[in-house]
């Protein structure tokens, strides 16, 4: 059985995998909080995840796959501080606060959200869990945190305790908690420590308007963001689970926090991987809903770029490396893809495979997902001439079982008549050095929308863009 490696965040090195279950995996990814539309970054992280599902299903594991619906708790500091994401959208959008409202626009930014994975070519997870569907699990999980002796009370909330857990942060590396009992901090004086979180928000103050509330034994009120992820990940996956996935955003709060609670209320390690995606950045610096500066999938679709193309652009980078996006990226990445499409096309069907680069691509993905490795490969094999036609394609579509580029549908393209025979007259000048007609045939067939690519003694012809 090939070894599959895995960057575990917790450890901060990479390890051999070792599954629970034999051949069995559980994995559980956070999945987004539905006020807006998913930007090309959140994106990145969902095609992470995709290769990671991907690459345990071509080793033959069983993967179970949760990932949640966030439409409720999330307030707008991921340190629980400020408004509710969802109620701020509801303003945003010129909507009446209330239940019907919410569910609409919850309901409109998932259906968006799972609409770009689909275009992305994503595997949907086994479950969708929504927040509003597992209060009454959240509820029984603050219970066994508080009757474990981790919670206190103050008069907006049910915090969690983080000077009660001595490894509290140990994922993002934070030094252990030094605040002594009664530190303070502006936010919310009645906080003991500077990190204590809120696993339950109760509905007084700003809070008391919250169109989303449900009793409690602390009285009426919504959880908090974090209790969520805990409550959901256990209830499918169980007390013990494999992965757990997320962007690098949600290291040194959300996750941290995730762990305390689950710590709190287990008195156990509930996961054994903690795997991370890098940021896509632009030139400027992050990209992200706060700032405003947001590229959306949409945004690519009406400038006329495949979603393949973003997923390809993705896969020449590292997962755990920055991804710096630009224009001119995506449109060598665009690029890049029309050529492999091209040359899957010219290739027929075979029983025969080309069992070296196979193993090879193995070899590469295996190695922490090592994409960037996986494509070198592939296009090795392209290009070696040694290898025949007939034999490339069978291999070539067993990649991309890991790619997901679509390449089983590679069609060949149909050029006009009178495009070849511009070109055939251009590659006659071409073998007699006459460059100056060649030259004006070139710009002929790219005034038609088409472009034209010398190899050898030969030419290949491809529609513009």
């Amino acid at each position: 059985m090939d070894k599959i490696f895995l960057y575990n965040t917790l450890t901060r090195k990479k390890e051999e995998f070792k599954s629970i279950k034999p051949k069995k995996v559980g994995l559980y990814a956070c999945g987004p909080t539905v006020y807006n539309y998913a930007h090309i970054g959140n994106l990145r992280t969902y095609i992470f995840e995709d290769i990671l599902k991907r690459v345990f299903v071509y080793n033959g594991y069983k993967v179970k796959h949760i990932e949640n619906i966030t439409d409720v708790g999330h307030l707008v500091s991921d340190a629980d501080e400020g408004e509710d994401k969802m109620m701020k959208a509801l303003k945003r959008e010129g909507l009446m606060p209330g239940v019907e409202s919410l569910l609409v626009l919850a309901d409109k930014y998932t259906k968006a959200f799972q609409r770009d994975n689909n275009l992305l070519n994503i595997f949907a997870p086994d479950k969708w869990t929504k927040a509003t569907d597992h209060i009454k699990e959240m509820i029984k999980l603050i219970q066994r945190i508080e009757k474990n002796g981790y919670t206190y009370q103050t008069d907006d909330g049910v915090y969690f305790d983080t000077a009660k857990l001595a490894d509290y942060g140990k994922l993002a590396g934070l030094d252990k908690i030094k605040q002594k009992a009664g530190a303070r901090v502006d936010v919310n004086l009645q906080k003991k420590n500077p990190t204590d979180f809120a696993l339950w928000i109760k509905a007084v103050g700003e809070n008391k308007s919250h169109v989303m509330q449900w009793g409690s034994p602390w009285g009426s009120g919504f959880p908090g963001w974090h209790i969520e992820c805990s409550a959901m990940s256990m209830k499918y996956l169980g007390e013990l689970f494999d992965i757990h996935c997320g962007g690098i955003d949600h290291i040194p709060v959300h996750h941290v926090n995730e762990i305390a609670q689950n710590q709190g209320a287990t008195k156990k390690k509930v996961v054994n991987y903690w795997c991370h995606g890098e940021f896509l950045v632009l030139d400027s610096g992050r990209m992200g809903k706060s700032v405003g500066n947001l590229i959306t999938l949409q945004t690519l679709i009406d400038k006329g770029f495949d979603p393949m193309a973003y997923r390809y652009l993705t896969l020449q980078t590292h997962y755990r490396q920055k991804l710096t996006f630009s224009w001119e990226a995506l449109t060598a990445a665009d690029n890049a893809l029309k050529n492999l499409l091209g040359a899957v096309a010219e290739y027929k069907d075979s029983r025969t495979n080309c069992v070296e680069y196979e193993e090879k691509f193995l070899t590469a993905i295996n190695d922490d997902l090592n994409m960037p490795q996986a494509l070198a490969v592939l296009w090795d094999l392209i290009k070696d001439n040694k290898i025949e036609s007939l034999a490339k394609r069978k291999t070539i579509l067993k990649f991309d079982e890991i790619l997901g580029l679509g390449l089983a549908g590679a069609k060949k393209e149909e050029i006009p008549a009178e495009i070849k025979k511009i070109a055939e007259a251009r590659q006659k000048a071409r073998e007699k050095k006459d460059w100056a007609v060649s030259d004006q045939l070139r710009g002929e067939i790219e005034e038609k929308g088409y472009i034209i690519e010398d190899v050898q003694n030969n030419f290949i012809i491809k529609k513009s863009r």
